[in-house]
């Protein structure tokens, strides 16, 4: 029997034209049952732009962060395999095919979508710095985790609707720490995670800098672990919260 899939896309003052053709792209080519536009403080005419796209829009009049901005549209998803991608098209629709084809076919629990990996096509590189900055941050990652990949960080992924039931309520990070996190989730609750080399193209105008959110995403990845160690009963992670006040997930947030 076939299985129905969910696809949110995060967005924060998309380019419009952009936006329009890759969820289109997304419904000829995937045929999803569902879309979901998160559409973070969009300008006025925005959501009456992309209106008549295959999608529904849910806009708020502020930024949530991409992590904030996912769980919400995957909250709403009643699909078995929910999926995420980035606004900006980076990762083209074939490839976005595969990752969901890796969760939709029963190989995986979480598929995670990979430019860094050996076998990925990269049309266009990243500037120097964030370059060498994400192949630092996934070296680092693939040490202090249970999960090891090439690639974190990567706007493609797709869970099962199950896993994310799993991991759904240990998930803390609004912002663009929100992958790492989910991989770490993944790795602590013994699902099956694989890593799909995908083509990819870097877009122009992103919002991530590369000093300030290298900073916060070290920060989060040290969270993550902690995290994920406790989940996995490591007695020394589970003293060091016992002692720290609860955060409260993104599932138990306010819209």
């Amino acid at each position: 029997m076939s299985r129905s899939v969910g696809i949110v896309v995060p967005a924060y003052r998309p380019d419009v034209a952009q936006l329009r053709t890759y969820v289109t792209a997304i419904d000829e080519y995937l045929d999803p049952e569902t879309i979901v536009v998160e559409l973070d403080a969009p300008k006025r005419d925005v959501p009456e732009r992309l209106a008549d796209l295959p999608a529904r829009i849910e806009t708020v009049p502020y930024r949530r962060g991409k992590g904030a901005a996912v769980t919400a549209g995957f909250e709403t998803l009643s699909t078995d395999v929910l999926v995420f991608a980035d606004a900006d098209g980076s990762t083209p629709v074939d490839s976005l095919a595969e990752v969901v084809s890796s969760v939709v076919d029963g190989g995986a629990d979480l598929a995670v979508g990979s430019r860094r990996h050996p076998d990925a096509a990269v049309a266009s590189h990243q500037t120097f710095a964030r370059r060498f900055l994400g192949d630092a941050f996934a070296w680092l990652a693939g040490r202090l985790l249970d999960v090891s990949l090439y690639d974190y960080q990567c706007g493609a992924k797709a869970i099962d609707a199950d896993a994310w039931g799993q991991v759904r309520r240990h998930i803390y990070e609004p912002g663009f720490a929100w992958d790492v996190e989910l991989v770490a989730m993944a790795g602590a609750l013994d699902l099956r995670v694989v890593e799909v080399p995908i083509a990819w193209e870097d877009r122009p105008g992103s919002t991530v800098s590369p000093v300030r959110d290298s900073v916060a995403l070290f920060r989060a990845l040290l969270a993550a672990r902690h995290r994920a160690k406790q989940l996995s009963n490591d007695r020394l992670h589970t003293a060091i919260a016992a002692r720290r006040e609860d955060p409260t997930a993104l599932v138990e947030r306010d819209r």
